[in-house]
């Protein structure tokens, strides 16, 4: 059986559908803005200064679901953003395709589900408090969790971060996408 994996944003996603999920909240519920101070501070103490994880920094940034509609403001979110679905993805899709991605498990499956993807491993948050349940799915911990839930190798990965090295070599090909150039992973 051939299994292809492919990492979601700004792979077969044109743009990372968590920053623009955010800014299309925002758009929609513009009382959201008050959490930005406390996001901006997140990004500084994780990016910059190098303290706490990427998880911490993540759930602080996810605090603004408290305040929407999640159910509704993600199916609003993908009648618009469906189409930043790359169309070289689509050409070659398989039905046995696995995404592994960091965003959240509860922004891409309604997306997966439209899209006829069976297979989705990405970062379990709660779509009402932010709250993760475990850690992001980043790097090393995607290949734990893909081992976790599958024992077949991969054939071919797709993805546009060097942060997914540890997919790419566990992987027989791997290949780096950028916009909609693939090539080879050196």
């Amino acid at each position: 059986m051939k299994m292809n994996v492919y990492d979601f944003d700004n792979t077969i996603y044109d743009g990372d559908s968590t920053a623009d999920f955010y800014l299309f909240c925002l758009k929609k519920h513009p009382s959201i803005i008050k959490f930005l101070p406390s996001l901006l501070l997140a990004v500084i103490k994780f990016y910059i200064l190098k303290r706490g994880s990427k998880t911490d920094m993540k759930q602080t940034m996810y605090r603004f679901l408290t305040k929407i509609n999640p159910d509704e403001d993600i199916e609003d979110f993908w009648k618009s953003r469906q189409k930043n679905i790359k169309s070289w993805y689509l050409k070659q899709q398989r039905e046995d395709d696995i995404i592994i991605s960091a965003s959240a498990e509860f922004l891409l499956k309604p997306i997966c589900d439209a899209l006829n993807i069976k297979h989705l491993i990405a970062s379990d948050v709660d779509k009402n408090t932010g709250k993760y349940t475990g850690v992001n799915c980043h790097g090393r911990e995607k290949v734990r969790l893909f081992r976790e839930k599958y024992k077949s190798e991969i054939d071919e990965f797709y993805s546009d971060s060097k942060s997914d090295a540890p997919l790419a070599k566990i992987s027989k090909k791997a290949y780096l996408v950028k916009k909609n150039k693939i090539s080879a992973w050196k």
